[in-house]
Protein backbone atom coordinates (compact mmCIF):
# COMPACT_ATOMS: atom_id res chain seq x y z
CA UNK A 1 0.00 0.00 0.00
CA UNK A 2 2.71 2.57 1.21
CA UNK A 3 5.93 3.03 -0.34
CA UNK A 4 8.63 2.47 2.56
CA UNK A 5 6.11 1.71 5.63
CA UNK A 6 9.04 1.16 7.39
CA UNK A 7 10.56 4.64 6.86
CA UNK A 8 7.01 5.90 8.28
CA UNK A 9 6.06 7.49 11.97
CA UNK A 10 2.07 7.69 11.65
CA UNK A 11 0.83 10.97 13.75
CA UNK A 12 -2.24 10.48 15.16
CA UNK A 13 -5.67 13.30 15.11
CA UNK A 14 -8.52 12.29 16.01
CA UNK A 15 -10.46 14.89 14.58
CA UNK A 16 -9.70 13.59 11.01
CA UNK A 17 -9.61 9.87 11.34
CA UNK A 18 -13.36 8.59 11.00
CA UNK A 19 -13.09 5.90 13.87
CA UNK A 20 -11.75 5.92 17.62
CA UNK A 21 -8.08 5.73 17.01
CA UNK A 22 -7.64 2.30 18.53
CA UNK A 23 -10.01 1.17 15.92
CA UNK A 24 -7.15 2.71 12.95
CA UNK A 25 -4.41 0.81 14.23
CA UNK A 26 -5.12 -2.79 13.06
CA UNK A 27 -5.23 -0.13 9.51
CA UNK A 28 -2.40 1.40 10.18
CA UNK A 29 -0.54 -2.24 11.35
CA UNK A 30 -1.98 -3.80 8.31
CA UNK A 31 -0.28 -1.31 5.76
CA UNK A 32 3.24 -1.49 7.57
CA UNK A 33 3.33 0.89 9.80
CA UNK A 34 4.83 0.06 13.14
CA UNK A 35 5.00 3.52 15.10
CA UNK A 36 2.53 5.93 16.03
CA UNK A 37 2.54 9.25 17.93
CA UNK A 38 -0.36 9.84 19.93
CA UNK A 39 -0.74 13.77 18.87
CA UNK A 40 -4.08 14.71 20.90
CA UNK A 41 -3.06 18.59 21.74
CA UNK A 42 -6.91 19.14 22.24
CA UNK A 43 -6.68 16.50 24.87
CA UNK A 44 -5.81 17.69 28.81
CA UNK A 45 -3.75 14.90 31.19
CA UNK A 46 -5.91 12.74 32.70
CA UNK A 47 -8.53 12.57 28.87
CA UNK A 48 -4.86 11.72 27.17
CA UNK A 49 -4.21 9.23 29.31
CA UNK A 50 -7.66 7.80 28.83
CA UNK A 51 -7.15 7.48 25.13
CA UNK A 52 -3.45 6.14 25.49
CA UNK A 53 -4.67 3.07 27.43
CA UNK A 54 -7.12 2.03 24.71
CA UNK A 55 -4.45 2.67 21.91
CA UNK A 56 -1.44 1.42 24.13
CA UNK A 57 -3.56 -2.08 24.15
CA UNK A 58 -4.39 -1.77 20.79
CA UNK A 59 -0.74 -1.21 19.93
CA UNK A 60 0.35 -3.85 21.66
CA UNK A 61 -2.10 -6.53 20.54
CA UNK A 62 -0.76 -5.17 16.53
CA UNK A 63 2.80 -4.40 17.46
CA UNK A 64 2.55 -0.81 16.50
CA UNK A 65 5.12 1.43 19.19
CA UNK A 66 3.64 3.69 20.63
CA UNK A 67 4.82 7.09 21.20
CA UNK A 68 3.52 9.45 23.85
CA UNK A 69 3.46 12.97 23.13
CA UNK A 70 3.69 15.91 25.37
CA UNK A 71 2.69 13.73 28.52
CA UNK A 72 5.83 12.58 30.40
CA UNK A 73 3.78 11.50 33.13
CA UNK A 74 1.39 9.33 30.78
CA UNK A 75 4.30 7.24 29.42
CA UNK A 76 5.47 6.79 32.94
CA UNK A 77 2.22 5.55 33.72
CA UNK A 78 2.53 3.25 31.09
CA UNK A 79 5.54 1.96 31.30
CA UNK A 80 6.26 3.37 27.49
CA UNK A 81 9.53 4.03 27.08
CA UNK A 82 8.74 6.75 23.96
CA UNK A 83 8.30 10.33 23.93
CA UNK A 84 8.08 13.07 21.71
CA UNK A 85 8.12 16.64 23.26
CA UNK A 86 7.95 20.25 21.62
CA UNK A 87 11.73 21.17 22.25
CA UNK A 88 10.71 24.09 24.83
CA UNK A 89 8.74 21.59 26.83
CA UNK A 90 12.13 19.43 27.12
CA UNK A 91 13.78 19.07 30.67
CA UNK A 92 17.45 17.91 30.89
CA UNK A 93 16.43 14.65 32.70
CA UNK A 94 14.24 13.52 29.90
CA UNK A 95 17.16 12.14 28.10
CA UNK A 96 17.64 9.38 30.63
CA UNK A 97 14.17 8.36 31.43
CA UNK A 98 13.16 7.59 28.17
CA UNK A 99 14.24 4.96 25.56
CA UNK A 100 13.25 7.41 22.89
CA UNK A 101 13.56 11.29 23.05
CA UNK A 102 12.32 12.40 20.26
CA UNK A 103 11.13 16.91 19.38
CA UNK A 104 10.61 18.79 16.87
CA UNK A 105 12.47 21.49 15.14
CA UNK A 106 12.15 24.36 12.99
CA UNK A 107 15.32 25.94 12.91
CA UNK A 108 19.41 25.24 12.76
CA UNK A 109 19.29 26.73 16.62
CA UNK A 110 16.78 24.09 17.54
CA UNK A 111 18.71 21.20 16.39
CA UNK A 112 21.68 22.28 18.33
CA UNK A 113 19.13 22.96 21.36
CA UNK A 114 18.08 19.19 20.95
CA UNK A 115 21.18 17.80 20.83
CA UNK A 116 21.90 19.62 24.17
CA UNK A 117 18.61 18.93 25.67
CA UNK A 118 19.80 15.26 24.56
CA UNK A 119 17.11 14.18 21.97
CA UNK A 120 18.12 11.06 20.39
CA UNK A 121 15.06 11.37 17.42
CA UNK A 122 14.13 14.72 15.84
CA UNK A 123 11.24 15.81 13.49
CA UNK A 124 11.91 18.77 11.40
CA UNK A 125 9.27 20.86 9.62
CA UNK A 126 6.85 21.61 8.38
CA UNK A 127 8.86 20.39 4.44
CA UNK A 128 6.19 20.70 2.52
CA UNK A 129 2.95 22.97 1.97
CA UNK A 130 0.37 21.64 4.60
CA UNK A 131 -3.38 22.36 5.49
CA UNK A 132 -1.90 22.20 10.02
CA UNK A 133 0.17 25.61 8.99
CA UNK A 134 -1.46 27.18 6.22
CA UNK A 135 -0.15 30.89 7.37
CA UNK A 136 3.02 29.46 6.61
CA UNK A 137 5.64 28.74 4.17
CA UNK A 138 7.38 25.66 3.87
CA UNK A 139 10.81 25.00 4.87
CA UNK A 140 11.47 23.04 2.14
CA UNK A 141 14.20 20.02 1.17
CA UNK A 142 17.05 21.87 1.56
CA UNK A 143 16.27 22.98 5.02
CA UNK A 144 15.42 19.49 5.61
CA UNK A 145 18.90 18.30 4.43
CA UNK A 146 20.97 20.80 6.18
CA UNK A 147 19.21 19.90 9.18
CA UNK A 148 20.10 16.19 8.51
CA UNK A 149 23.55 17.30 8.24
CA UNK A 150 23.34 19.26 11.40
CA UNK A 151 21.76 16.32 13.98
CA UNK A 152 25.07 13.98 12.99
CA UNK A 153 24.02 10.73 13.89
CA UNK A 154 20.47 11.63 15.37
CA UNK A 155 17.73 10.18 13.24
CA UNK A 156 15.81 12.92 11.37
CA UNK A 157 12.51 12.66 10.12
CA UNK A 158 10.92 14.69 8.20
CA UNK A 159 7.25 16.38 8.90
CA UNK A 160 4.66 18.49 7.22
CA UNK A 161 2.39 17.91 4.35
CA UNK A 162 4.07 14.24 3.78
CA UNK A 163 2.24 12.16 1.08
CA UNK A 164 3.40 9.05 -0.98
CA UNK A 165 4.18 11.08 -3.50
CA UNK A 166 7.32 12.99 -1.74
CA UNK A 167 8.72 10.32 0.48
CA UNK A 168 11.24 9.70 -1.75
CA UNK A 169 12.09 13.43 -1.89
CA UNK A 170 12.21 13.32 2.10
CA UNK A 171 14.23 10.61 2.28
CA UNK A 172 16.87 11.59 -1.00
CA UNK A 173 17.25 14.91 1.46
CA UNK A 174 18.42 12.42 3.91
CA UNK A 175 15.96 12.21 6.28
CA UNK A 176 15.19 8.90 8.05
CA UNK A 177 12.20 8.74 7.67
CA UNK A 178 8.78 10.53 7.91
CA UNK A 179 5.95 11.48 9.78
CA UNK A 180 2.73 11.39 8.38
CA UNK A 181 -0.52 12.03 9.90
CA UNK A 182 -3.37 12.76 7.05
CA UNK A 183 -2.86 9.78 4.95
CA UNK A 184 -2.34 7.95 8.22
CA UNK A 185 -5.63 8.88 9.71
CA UNK A 186 -7.68 8.17 6.63
CA UNK A 187 -6.34 4.70 5.31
Amino acid sequence: MFTFPNKIIAVSASRICPRPLEEQVPRLAQAGIKKLILREKQLDEDEYLRLAEKVLASCEKYGVELIIHFYPFAAKKLNIPFLHMPLDKISPDMSVQFETLGCSVHSLDDVKKAKELGANRIAAGHIFETDCKKDLPPRGLDFLSEVCKSAGDIPVYAIGGINEKNISDALGAGAQGVCMMSEMMKI
